[in-house]
């Protein structure tokens, strides 16, 4: 079925045709690459470099292109955080204020999102806050008054964040304090951050973005070809850059920093031969006590802290991390060899924080994610104004946001964390455990949060995690007072 085809397809069905349907699940449309794609499971997991600070409290980084190997046999040019793909990941403390300097000297403007930071409204990224090309340079101010947590960075230039994060604009940033130090959890090389992403590759090893000619205007719709508007999936997926890598565990826990840095893709993770989760954290910290699962589902944007106790396994087993989304090369994403026991004093406690209380709402406001009649992705019948907000909560106060939608869309929140409340009137799901920035909202699905504004008065953003959603100004602001 074609892209505008399913499009109007989606337009017409509710929600029980459209799972009827089989098209439930569809999250965006395959791009495919044009080179022999690598066999999974040959290549090491690579761990991104941790950023070093120039002097306490400062960090720099620069904004350049490089040729880095990421299918074996061929160069790719990525646009990385120091020429990287990803970028360093900077491990940070609680209350430990700190500078970002970044300096652009690609070709194109910028713009650094700090996703599920709590940061001035000067530094959060706003899309039209751009850095100038050429070696143009701003200083990123991150006081980080906030819970540990699993958190990334990413582009978030006004209609082109999902070409230029498909490029390699993005990285992870962990925040810790002393509430996760004083746990029996994983750490050194048994806490792995995995950044999980899908890419689509040219002959010569190129990435492959669908572009529209002459690479596009500076309008809503400027980024993409239009028979990708629902969004890009790539066949080949990457964890932390590299194509369906392979790490040697020993038989022990290991703590598993789950990222979804995908465009478009959604991902329902499994263990294989079969194997539990302990999740421990949500986008915005860890949980109150740890949840068991057997399957993940993980939108663009969304993180979970979990561990996996390896000595589960005999020694020598192949452990494959999959995604049953998927059929054909985008159903596995990684695998784990447990290669020998080892000595593990490591423990999932019954108790694992004591996280921020339910504060009562002072009003309900609604948030309708759906294209609009001329065929816009837009957010209640909007597409994005900047400047113009969609609602003034006042700081320190809390808010049910009612979001609701006709596709897929990974609803985030810049500077505000939320619980999930509801699903359709109903419970929330298990996975939805947690103070979280970014909740997948199906087709036909009304999802209501409590919404905690604290932190910094000012400018924000609400908007779609599908990053060419996005793009075609399915965002929206609102002012915190």
């Amino acid at each position: 079925m074609s892209a505008v085809t399913r499009r109007m397809f989606l337009g017409v069905l509710g929600g029980t045709a459209l799972a009827a349907a089989g098209c439930a699940e569809i999250s965006g449309e395959l791009l495919r690459s044009r080179l022999a794609l690598p066999r999974p499971f040959t290549v090491p997991l690579p761990i991104p470099e941790v950023a070093r600070p120039v002097r306490p409290g400062r960090y720099e980084v620069t904004q350049r292109a490089a040729r880095i190997e990421i299918i074996p046999g061929t160069t790719t040019e990525v646009l990385g955080y120091g020429g990287t793909f990803p970028g360093p990941t900077f491990d940070l403390r609680r209350g430990s204020r700190v500078t970002v300097a970044v300096r652009n000297e690609l070709s194109v403007p910028t713009s650094t999102h700090l996703h599920g930071g709590v940061t001035p409204p000067g530094s959060d990224g706003y899309p039209t806050d751009l850095v100038a090309p050429g070696g143009g340079a701003k200083d990123y101010d991150y006081p980080l008054e906030q819970r540990a947590a699993t958190l990334w960075y990413h582009d978030h230039r006004m209609d082109f964040t999902a070409p230029q994060v498909w490029r390699g604009l993005a990285g992870m940033a962990l925040v810790r304090d002393d509430e996760e130090d004083a746990l029996p959890l994983p750490r050194g090389e048994r806490e792995l951050p995995l950044m999980i992403c899908d890419r689509a590759f040219e002959e010569d090893g190129s990435f492959r973005y669908p572009s529209p000619p002459g690479g596009g205007h500076t309008g809503h719709m400027a980024a993409v070809d239009g028979d990708y508007m629902e969004g890009v999936e790539g066949d080949v997926i990457l964890v932390n850059g590299a194509p369906w890598p392979v790490a040697e565990v020993t038989a022990t826990r290991y703590r598993l920093r789950l990222l979804n840095a995908s465009n478009a893709r959604r991902y329902r993770l499994r263990l294989a031969p079969g194997g539990r989760f302990t999740q421990i954290g949500s986008d915005s910290g860890l949980l109150a006590a740890p949840v068991a699962h057997d399957e993940l589902p993980i939108s663009p944007g969304e993180r979970y802290d979990v561990v996996v106790d390896f000595s589960a396994y005999p020694v020598g087993s192949a452990v494959t991390l999959v995604n049953t989304l998927a059929d054909g090369p985008a159903r596995n994403v990684m695998r784990f060899v447990v290669a020998r026991r080892a000595a593990d004093d490591t423990a999932v406690p019954a108790v694992l924080s004591r996280p921020p209380g339910r504060v009562a709402p002072v009003t309900t406001r609604r948030f309708d994610f759906r294209r609009s009649a001329e065929g816009v992705w837009a957010i209640n019948g909007h597409p994005y104004r900047p400047g113009v907000p969609l609602a003034r909560p006042r700081l320190g106060t809390a808010e049910v946001w009612r979001l609701s939608s006709d596709f897929h869309h990974p609803v985030h929140v810049h500077l505000a964390h939320f619980l999930v409340l509801a699903r359709n009137g109903r419970a929330p799901a298990a996975s939805d455990a947690g103070w979280k920035d970014t909740v997948d909202v199906r087709p036909y699905e009304v999802v209501d949060v409590l919404a905690r504004f604290d932190g910094y008065r000012g400018r924000y953003m609400l908007h779609c995690h599908n990053l060419e959603h996005e793009d075609m100004a399915m965002m929206a602001d609102f002012e915190v007072i």
